[in-house]
């Protein structure tokens, strides 16, 4: 039995075969405000067949199939519809119409029709998510990406709610709401959003273009909903991207959705994105937060256009799919007029580049282009590689290719394949038409194998510091064991940066005519003739710009400089370059920990990007807490927040800076005075000045009070009254899930591993408070018991539910040979499937990292 998997091949079986002409959906929802359950869909499905008499079937995930009708025939349910699937066999005629009324589910995971009360309000809400295969929980449906359709919703709502879908929302009439029918678009992006939301609304016109815009979110949250700002940056997406594209936007209208316990950022579902509300900010937050934001929502609009209009042939071009939303929104802001992040090529180095290079080095590492064989292979392919790396390799595209070239072969594949499906040769096609290159090379290169590569500069100098031979090497490192596939050198388009310390500004500057060197690095070594002859600067920069995908290292002389003058670079691109070399090489246990430390401690009070602040306040204590000699790990993590109180202390008062500090500093606060300190923040009796400690900051404090042991349930209780939101609930539990009893993590365990009745969100913060560093030996015993019930959570829960547990509670706090052990003999023993096997080797993985790192900065002691 399929299960609810569905195969690539059975996919392309159905595509020859069908042509599905349109869907019309009616939902009863009228009892969604009640305690849920089920609800009545009927979905009639139009639809022509390739072969009279032919067998195929319709997708349906539900608790119970009333009738099946098939050009008038009624078909036994009881006989047809099993595990997800309606069979239609040997019954198919050449045009048909297929009816289908089933019970189906709301649910509490984010999958499907996802239903959430307000505690505030008490009023439901939901929303759907179909991405990648969940449409089928609400309809009928043929579930893959090229089997295009209309889409006609017409549901029945409680009175006084709110419709909104792809289509324009409609006039209700008697609590019913028809929508007309959608654009050819495929089934995971469409999408219904229903209850008692608040909106605001506007419109984006330029030359007789008009589009209505609307923004959406809960009544409880409206008082913080910043509406200017999200309406700002999506009219300045529409005019980036409608010029870059030379395609008009291709929907009615755009409304952005602010839904509760959503899974992922964003989806873009087509004319109705929806949006974690998370990103309705409730309290202060840094500028990070907000381009963060600004970056989504451009990520999800560049989507409309690639994805929605023109949409994969199946999800092996994922890839394709998120690269390019990916490399839209970071060229977006980076270049539109009037942007607030012009430095974001900055932002994407130093997360999307670092999440590429992390992923690249898993067991599971793949190509670019992964071979997607079923349902499951894609569900757990939504990763660093599908969106980081392949963003990477797309911008290095554009500069071989150039930037105008590119968009005029991205232009012509819009026209040409509007509302249809494609495959990457499509648009490599495009883009060799309007560049005149063969991409066929670069893209075995590129996009056809897995891994990373290295670029380190071999330099030889006389007596005077006179550069008399400069060559690159490039390495493959092996793959991970299990990897599929081999080592691969590449062709990269680089440049090279050479960098001084000017002695006016004190700043480390690259001279505007003579400081930088673009070149092909080609095979295990290439000479770089220009330089040979010049005075050695004193910092060397390979992949100055971040031109091409590959992890750096600085030559010892740079490496030195650096590490007293990190801080001092001019511009944030460098300096981000930098440290992401330097995370690197301890992550691969080239610099010791301690080493990383002080590098950090010397140069983060000059870094004035916040984003690459606040990413190294993570890193750091990742490295401490994982990376350390444990013998050294308390001095070291005494030393690090000794540090962060004195940087809170002095950052600039109601700053970015003093609020990252003060989070950074609750993460790892330890001695009795550091603690006494939080009390006091949050009590009153302390204060720093221009700090304020609003609803998010307090529940920082709260978080760490309680994993240390200096907030009960009564405490973590009476700070839930003044917080009693969702937002507030969900940190209430995750601060009694983190108390340091045995008690608190059996009653933790239990509601996650024994129990299925929590909701995402809520599951999601229970185990990111168990997982406590600093309790090892109180969760010690827990790493049998996640590996006794690993499996069994796996084949019981749906995705999102399992993938959750199956990450989040691995032992991977349990740095040891003998977690090492456990893992490999549960692998031997349990059988799992290709995705379970997948997301257990990649925990493995990190704990194989972390014993590496620990044996390094361990050796460092002795030097």
């Amino acid at each position: 039995m399929p299960g609810t998997n569905l195969t690539r091949e059975e996919a392309q079986q159905r595509a020859k075969l069908l042509t599905v002409d349109s869907y019309e959906i009616d939902l009863d929802l009228s009892g969604a405000q009640g305690e849920g359950g089920t609800y009545r869909s009927v979905t009639t499905v139009r639809f022509d067949s390739a072969e009279t008499g032919a067998e195929s079937f319709i997708d349906l995930v539900a608790p119970a199939v009333h009738e099946v009708t098939l050009n008038g025939d009624s078909l036994d349910p009881a006989e047809v519809f099993k595990d997800s699937r309606i069979a239609l066999s040997g019954i198919l005629a050449g045009r048909n119409i297929l009816r289908v009324v089933a019970d189906c589910a709301y649910t509490n995971t984010g999958e499907g029709l996802h239903r959430f009360v307000d505690p505030v309000d008490q009023q439901a809400y939901l929303y759907t998510q179909f991405e990648v295969p969940d449409a089928r929980r609400v309809f009928a449906s043929f579930e893959q990406p090229d089997l295009k359709a209309t889409f006609q919703f017409t549901v029945k709502a409680p009175t006084g709610w709110t419709v909104i879908s792809n289509s324009p929302t409609p006039e209700p009439k008697d609590d019913i709401w028809v929508f007309e029918p959608t654009p050819r678009i495929s089934t995971y992006i469409t999408a219904l959003i229903l209850g008692p939301y608040h909106s605001v609304h506007s419109v984006y016109e330029k030359d007789g273009q008009s589009v209505p815009l609307g923004i959406y979110c809960r009544p409880s949250l409206a008082e913080f909903l910043d509406s200017d700002a999200i309406f700002e940056v999506t009219r300045q997406g529409f005019e980036w991207f409608q010029e870059k594209f030379d395609y008009a936007y291709p929907f009615k209208k755009y409304d952005q959705l602010f839904v509760p316990e959503f899974n992922a950022g964003a989806m873009e579902n087509a004319g109705a994105v929806t949006i974690r509300d998370q990103y309705v900010f409730r309290s202060k937050v840094t500028d990070a937060a907000y381009e963060v934001r600004a970056a989504t929502i451009l990520h999800e609009l560049a989507h409309m256009w690639f994805g929605d209009l023109v949409t994969m042939e199946w999800w092996n071009d994922l890839w394709l799919n998120e690269s390019f939303a990916t490399y839209a929104e970071a060229a977006c802001q980076a270049y539109a007029p009037q942007s607030r992040w012009p430095h974001s090529w900055t932002t994407f180095a130093n997360s999307m580049k670092t999440w590429a290079y992390r992923q690249d080095q898993l067991p599971s590492t793949h190509p670019i282009m992964a071979e997607i064989n079923d349902l499951d292979d894609v569900l757990v392919n939504f990763d660093g590689i599908t969106y980081a790396k392949g963003a990477s390799v797309l911008k290095q595209l554009v500069a071989y290719v150039g930037e105008d070239e590119f968009f005029q072969g991205v232009q012509a594949y819009f026209k040409r394949h509007a509302f249809g499906n494609t495959r990457l040769s499509d648009l490599l096609g495009a883009l060799e038409e309007t560049s005149g290159r063969d991409l066929k090379t670069w893209s075995k290169a590129w996009l056809e194998t897995a891994g990373i590569n290295v670029l380190r500069p071999e330099i030889e100098t006389d007596a005077n510091g006179v550069i008399t031979a400069f060559a690159i090497r490039q390495e493959a490192p092996a793959l991970p064991a299990g990897a599929k596939g081999e080592s691969t050198l590449r062709p990269h388009r680089i440049a090279v940066g050479l960098y001084d310390l000017d002695d006016d500004s004190g700043k480390l500057l690259r001279d505007d005519e003579n400081g930088r060197i673009e070149l092909d690095v080609d095979g295990e070594l290439t000479a770089v003739p220009e330089l040979v002859g010049r005075r050695r600067p004193a910092v060397i920069l390979l992949n100055d710009d971040d031109l091409s995908y590959a992890k750096v290292r600085l030559d010892e002389q740079s490496l030195a400089f650096v590490t007293e003058h990190l801080g001092d670079f001019e511009s944030s691109l460098p300096r981000a370059l930098c440290w992401a070399s330097a995370w690197d090489m301890t992550r691969d246990a080239e610099l010791a920990t301690r080493d990383y430390l002080s590098l950090v401690l010397s140069g983060i009070g000059k870094e004035s990007d916040i984003g690459v602040v606040q990413s190294l306040h993570r890193q750091v204590k990742l490295a401490v807490e994982l990376y350390a000699d444990p013998t050294a790990r308390e001095a070291l993590l005494t030393r690090w927040t000794d540090a962060t109180l004195a940087h809170l202390k002095s950052a600039p008062a109601g700053g970015d800076h003093q609020l990252a500090w003060a989070r950074a500093f609750a993460a790892t606060a330890r001695t009795p005075e550091q603690l006494d300190l939080l009390e006091g923040l949050l009590d009153g009796r302390e204060t720093i000045e221009g700090l304020a400690v609003d609803t998010e900051l307090r529940w920082a404090f709260v978080q760490q009070l309680a994993a240390v042991g200096r907030f009960d349930e009564a405490e973590i209780a009476g700070e839930y009254e003044r917080d009693r939101t969702a937002a507030g609930a969900r940190h209430a539990t995750s601060a009694r899930a983190a108390r340091p009893t045995e008690e608190a993590k059996s009653e933790a365990w239990a509601s996650v591993v024994e129990s299925d009745k929590l909701p995402n969100a809520v599951q999601e913060a229970v185990i990111g408070g168990f997982v406590q560093t600093g309790q090892r030996e109180l969760l010690a015993p827990y790493t049998d018991k996640y590996f006794a019930a690993v499996k069994d959570v796996w084949d019981s829960r749906s995705h999102e539910m399992a993938q959750q547990i199956v990450v989040g509670l691995y032992p991977s706090i349990q740095v040891s040979e003998e977690t090492l052990r456990k893992t490999d003999e549960w692998l031997a023993s349990a059988e799992p499937g290709p995705a379970l096997r997948r997301l257990i080797s990649e925990s493995r993985a990190g704990i194989e990292r972390a014993l590496r790192a620990q044996a390094a900065d361990a050796a460092a002691t002795t030097r």
